[in-house]
């Protein structure tokens, strides 16, 4: 993975069980190694039901006079597209969670290529557990607890971190 990859990282936070209820989504776009853009919105799930609010703070409160993950997509799109991949911590959910959102706004679900940040906390850097909060505490990278601004940036710096290792260390040739 070189420096000069243009990646992306992303993370939904989900109202309930469904993976079409997204109530919240977070995008970064990383270009020659720093974070070039990046953007939040808090989105209007299709149901009423919260029952994941104990694991991410968002309540239907927050969301009632959201935009829908329709009228959000577009800005997200635009973001990552064009990325060499996606970067998101557990990535089956993430790309699960886009699929059935934009099936069910009537959208094209997009061809992205995922990379799991998960996958590579345990098999690159052997960090368990791979709960996103240890693996920014082993890693040294700074965590908006459960707020999905502060997890795509996470994921971003944990493939970051993964360039870094990849590079071959700086050596003094002899002349």
């Amino acid at each position: 993975m070189p420096n000069g990859l243009r990646f992306a990282a992303i993370d939904i936070k989900t109202a309930d069980r469904y993976p079409d209820s997204a109530c919240s989504v977070a995008a970064v776009l990383v270009e020659q190694g720093q974070v070039v853009d990046s953007m939040h919105a808090f989105l209007r799930p299709p149901r009423k039901d919260f029952v994941l609010s104990y694991s991410h703070g968002i309540t239907r409160d927050m969301v009632s006079s959201a935009a829908t993950f329709a009228q959000v997509w577009p800005e997200v799109q635009k973001l990552i597209c064009g990325a060499d991949f996606v970067a998101a911590h557990n990535a089956l959910f993430h790309r699960s969670v886009v699929q059935a959102c934009c099936s069910r706004a009537g959208l094209a679900i997009p061809d992205l290529y995922f990379t799991c940040t998960e996958r590579i906390a345990r098999e690159v850097f052997g960090i368990y557990p791979t709960d996103l909060s240890n693996v920014c505490c082993e890693l040294r990278i700074p965590l908006a607890d459960h707020h999905a601004g502060g997890a795509a940036l996470a994921c971003a710096q944990i493939v970051l971190a993964h360039q870094r290792r990849l590079q071959p260390a700086y050596s003094l040739s002899s002349r």
